[in-house]
């Protein structure tokens, strides 16, 4: 903020709290009698079983019906003194009374109040009959009329120049424009955005004429004494609304910077959580029991809490904040979202638990559920997964948590992991033969690790086969589909080199069924 802007925001400050301050000391002058839209003066008490504000109406009423009165002599109206009240009369109409009390309530005596409203009544008639004189209303009808063909020449003469400077502005950034872009996206090619400009400028146009037409007539209702109020409510329509927000954002001044210190604050505590996640991210920084991974799951938590904190700390200094309709609004949205974001909210909470169960990071190798293939992508509702045929599939996070999930990755790397293969062979088949043959179609399969020996586990003894399961070790669970691939031709290719056929065999028996079935005893 430069010296200048701050003195100038200093002495506005310090010229609304004086005229505060003096809008506080000034005393109530009480209900105006108005006429003619003219406020001639104020009563501010009661006279008998009339209030205030009726003495004051009922004067307004009296003195405008006085003015119609074409026969009104000013002579006529005179001031009448009792020992009570001093009154000012036409014709025996009493158009006022004046008290003892209203006489107090300006200091001076009813004698020299009476004849003041007395000279102010007059005065007002005959200014009021003065403009409705018939040479003076064709004088300002004539000025009227005037005043409307100066308008319509400046709107014409307007409406054709900016014509010819929209024209002329066209031709001149023809060739000069460019073509705005956000990347590799035209945006808004050359064409549109002279068409743009174009009517950016008529818009402009538009709004100029109407500003002239709007500030033209407030003149012209001033030339005549009936349509004065008029004037003053186009004027109004303009002025109040921007007093109000002047006034406004002057009240709101101090809550604005309460809010900017709030929102700093908040700003640079994120920033420096930020920094702490980014440390432990990059492993600069390491916690025990913290794994990196979680930095910035756990930022976006806390900034989504610090967000929800900060929103709650700024909300009473927010405009309108305590009025009725916008807690409604709010209590509304509020409803809104709890019903309509159930599943997302589950989805969230579950992306929160998986997140720091660790059961998976981005590109492992999983299964969930019936999907098997590399994680693409970990968020808060969702995960995508690649699968080996380049499908990408989403799961939602409270599938995942109330699922099994199988990762293929986590121990690869180190240990290994271990794909398997079952075959059913006869007994007749020696198994030394075929465990050799098993374990030299893996050796011979690429991508199998070569320094751990694989090895083959007979599962089970069924009737008429044996289930024999060949264990080997591999490192790239990426590759484990065209690991199987291969790894299944090079059994097929040993075993028929071998002569062994891959077959499970079945067998059926013809036996005598009169012989029976009970043991003899020895």
């Amino acid at each position: 903020m430069s010296l200048k802007l701050l003195i100038s925001f200093i002495a506005l400050c310090f010229i609304q709290h004086i005229a505060y301050a003096q809008k506080d000391t000034v005393a109530f002058k009480g209900y105006p009698v108005i006429a003619h839209s003219d406020t001639l003066f104020h009563v501010k008490n009661k006279l008998g079983s009339l209030s205030a504000s009726e003495r004051a109406q009922r004067i307004s009423t009296k003195v405008e019906a006085l003015s119609e009165d074409l026969l009104f002599v000013p002579d006529s109206l005179v001031t009448v003194d009792d020992s009570t009240l001093v009154a000012i009369a036409y014709k025996g109409d009493i158009l006022l009374s004046l008290s003892k009390a209203d006489a107090d309530s300006v200091n001076m005596s009813r004698e020299v109040m009476a004849k003041a409203y007395q000279e102010i009544i007059i005065n007002n008639i005959n200014s009021y009959r003065k403009e409705t004189n018939l040479s003076e209303l064709l004088k300002r009808a004539g000025l009227g009329l005037l005043i409307i063909l100066v308008l319509g020449v400046c709107i014409y003469f307007f409406n054709k120049y900016s014509n010819k400077f929209n024209s002329w502005l066209s031709f001149k950034l023809h060739k000069r424009i460019g073509h705005i872009k956000i990347k590799d996206y035209e945006l808004i090619d050359r064409k549109r955005e002279l068409t743009l400009i174009s009517k950016f400028l008529n818009l402009i146009k538009i709004f100029v004429i109407l500003l002239l037409v709007y500030l033209t007539l407030p003149v012209i209702f001033r030339l005549f004494p009936w349509t004065k109020s008029w004037s003053d409510s186009l004027i109004s329509f303009v002025l109040n609304p921007l007093k109000n927000i002047f006034s406004a954002l002057i009240d709101f001044f101090p809550n604005l910077i309460t809010i900017a210190v709030i929102v700093g604050v908040f700003h640079y505590v994120k920033r420096a959580i930020k920094f702490l996640a980014d440390e432990i991210e990059n492993e600069r920084l390491k916690i025990n029991g913290f794994y990196p991974d979680w930095a910035k799951p756990t930022f976006n938590i806390v900034k989504i809490l610090l967000n929800a904190f900060t929103l709650v700390m700024i909300w009473p200094y927010i405009p309108g904040s305590d009025l009725a309709i916008f807690k409604g609004v709010s209590v509304f949205l509020g409803i809104l979202i709890s019903f309509g974001s159930s599943s997302a909210i589950s989805n969230g909470v579950a992306g929160m638990v998986i997140t720091y169960m660790r059961p998976f990071k981005i590109g492992d190798v999983v299964k969930i559920g019936d999907t098997t293939g590399a994680v693409l992508e970990k968020s808060l509702l969702v995960t995508r997964v690649k699968t080996i045929k380049n499908e990408i599939i989403t799961i939602p996070n409270s599938a995942i948590l109330n699922g099994n999930t199988v990762n293929y990755s986590s121990m690869a790397a180190n240990e290994g992991l271990i794909i398997h293969s079952t075959l059913t062979l006869g007994y007749d088949i020696p198994w030394t033969k075929i465990h050799e043959l098993l374990i030299n179609s893996a050796l011979a399969t690429e991508g199998v690790i070569k320094d751990r020996t694989p090895f083959v586990l007979q599962t089970s003894l069924d009737d008429w086969y044996v289930s024999y399961q060949l264990n080997a070790y591999i490192s790239d669970p990426r590759i484990m589909a065209v690991i199987y691939s291969e790894l299944h031709k090079n059994i097929h290719e040993a075993f028929d080199a071998a002569g062994v056929e891959i077959m499970s065999p079945h067998y059926q028996a013809i036996r005598d069924g009169n012989a029976s079935t009970v043991q003899a005893k020895a």
